[in-house]
């Protein structure tokens, strides 16, 4: 027996990012949260490999974020549903910024990106099976090359989002302000496009959605291909 059951197609986010349930939101999607455990030890499965790409990391990153939802819902015993998972990182040349630890380190990373363009990749997941909470026929799902099937009828597919974002120069008192807001903290990069670093920001290539956290576009694709209304 389910804990619960809901009555209408959701998808389970994977994340308690709040960026990334307001974005879902933005387009209407229904979702409930499958956000880890306390216990879950978030910092190892995060930890960047030697000689690691940003493109290799972020993608590595949210498989196995994916992985663990997948152990999550299980353990929970929960209605099944497709689980979306996202992880975003920036890039200065082949150095990967993550979360800064402290104050000490959000400045210095700060200080690495004024007045150069970074990358900020975001790379999504999504896992379903045939027939869980998905309405409508699906032999009409379109696969792209970034899906995986198995006998059992649960499929993954995955896509990465790559942006750029060009910094301007920035003062001493603005790095230690912004510091001192709190807002670097839990941010890639020790930034937020949509906070008040959005100040510092010259020019944006790319998506805004993936720089926040959760590329809308390519979200959408892939909800699409599990079926879920949008």
């Amino acid at each position: 027996m389910h804990a619960f059951m809901h009555a209408k197609p959701f998808v389970y986010l994977a994340s308690a990012s709040p960026r990334r349930q307001e974005l879902l939101r933005q387009i209407g999607v229904d979702f409930m949260l499958l956000a880890p455990d306390a216990k879950e030890d978030a910092e190892t499965l995060e930890r960047v490999q030697p000689g690691e790409s940003a493109r290799a990391y972020v993608t590595r990153v949210t498989r196995l974020k994916l992985q663990a939802a997948v152990i999550r819902l299980a353990r929970r015993n929960l209605q099944p549903a497709p689980i979306l998972c996202a992880d975003t990182t920036v890039a200065l040349g082949r150095r990967i910024l993550g979360k800064p630890c402290d104050a000490l380190e959000a400045a210095a990373m700060l200080r690495l990106l004024a007045g150069r363009t970074h990358r900020v990749l975001t790379a999504v997941a999504l896992q379903w099976v045939d027939g869980a909470d998905v309405p409508g026929p699906q032999a009409s799902r379109h696969r792209n090359a970034g899906s995986r099937a198995s006998a059992s009828g649960s499929h993954q597919a995955e896509a990465l989002s790559t942006s750029r974002v060009q910094f301007a120069a920035l003062s001493d008192a603005e790095l230690a302000a912004y510091v001192a807001s709190g807002e670097p903290f839990g941010k890639a990069g020790a930034y937020g496009v949509q906070g008040r670093a959005a100040a510092f920001i010259q020019r944006i290539g790319g998506s805004y959605s993936g720089i926040m956290g959760l590329p809308l576009f390519e979200t959408t694709q892939l909800l699409r291909q599990a079926g879920i209304p949008l």
